[in-house]
């Protein structure tokens, strides 16, 4: 079993159809099947992405060939979080589902959700990269492909799947104590919705808030007394997401008495993921480091 399955001059058609994908290789890039450009490479999906930057080929490669290697080790690596009823009743529930990456067993789980204007979402980019770093730390990780078009079906679909992990926690051998939220741009409206007002308050049974929720560049301003300890960060010419904005909250979070962090990365805009040979690489480092503070068990 090798690592090098895909390389940049793949073709992302390919990628897609390619059969050890079959179930959720439409969900790794965010493109229409029948608007494919057929000559498209890995290292050329830029396009796709309108709303992220510092996209990085060698990351996309290396995310890519991990799903394959955990493939070949007889893991499965996409869930659906809907039922087959669920799905009848609304079809758009087909495009929904969780990306696993797993981490050691019994350990605590987080859900990612990337962002993407709620127009697409760019797990590639952001929340599969993530999952992988999560998982390598040793922690379970959960990239979210959700449904498009708004923050309402976006929210609804992480609370299925923050209900899906709570009900299948034994199988899928992990803990549901001290789980986190983490989303970027549209995705952080996400964590934080359910950080603030939990499952129920999307007609199903209310699970604990996390332990944290792990923010980053959105200019999501909502938040109560009962939010989760919040990790944020930005870069400082993001374009989209205000940093004032950003840090107006965090302001807001602690005179209420809730730990939250507040960090502005140098020379970078909106959406650069981890953030891959600039001023905020390693930044989930000091987000797992926040996470863990506030986990039950320390």
């Amino acid at each position: 079993m090798g690592h090098d399955y895909f390389h940049k001059d793949s073709l992302v058609a390919q990628v897609v159809a390619d059969p050890r994908f079959e179930g959720f290789g439409r969900f790794l890039f965010p493109l229409r099947m029948d608007h494919v450009n057929p000559d498209m490479t890995v290292s050329e999906i830029a396009p796709l992405l309108p709303y992220h930057r510092n996209i990085d080929a060698g990351t996309t490669v290396a995310t890519l060939n991990r799903l394959l290697d955990d493939r070949a080790k007889g893991e499965k690596v996409f869930h659906g979080i809907y039922g087959e009823g669920q799905k009848l009743n609304d079809p758009r529930k087909n495009d929904t589902g969780l990306f696993f990456l797993k981490g050691k067993p019994g350990k605590p789980f987080a859900i990612i959700s990337a962002g993407g204007g709620f127009a697409y979402v760019g797990s590639i980019h952001e929340s599969l990269p993530l999952a992988i770093e999560l998982s390598k730390i040793g922690y379970n990780a959960f990239a979210l492909h959700y449904r498009t078009g708004g923050s309402q079906a976006a929210s609804e679909d992480l609370a299925a799947a923050i209900d899906f992990v709570f009900r299948n926690a034994n199988e899928l051998q992990v803990s549901v104590s001290d789980y986190s939220l983490w989303g970027g741009s549209a995705g952080a409206r996400m964590a934080a919705n359910l950080g603030s007002y939990t499952t129920k308050a999307y007609d199903l049974e209310e699970r604990p808030r996390p332990a944290a929720v792990i923010m980053q560049y959105t200019g999501h301003a909502n938040y109560t007394d009962k939010d989760p300890p919040t990790y944020a960060c930005v870069g400082e010419n993001d374009g989209i997401a205000s940093k004032a904005s950003m840090e107006r909250r965090i302001k807001a979070l602690r005179d209420m008495g809730i730990d939250a962090e507040f960090h502005v990365f140098q020379n970078l805009g909106h959406g650069f993921g981890l953030g891959k040979g600039t001023s905020a690489q390693g930044w989930h480092h000091d987000a797992v480091a926040f996470w863990e503070r506030h986990m039950s068990g320390r």
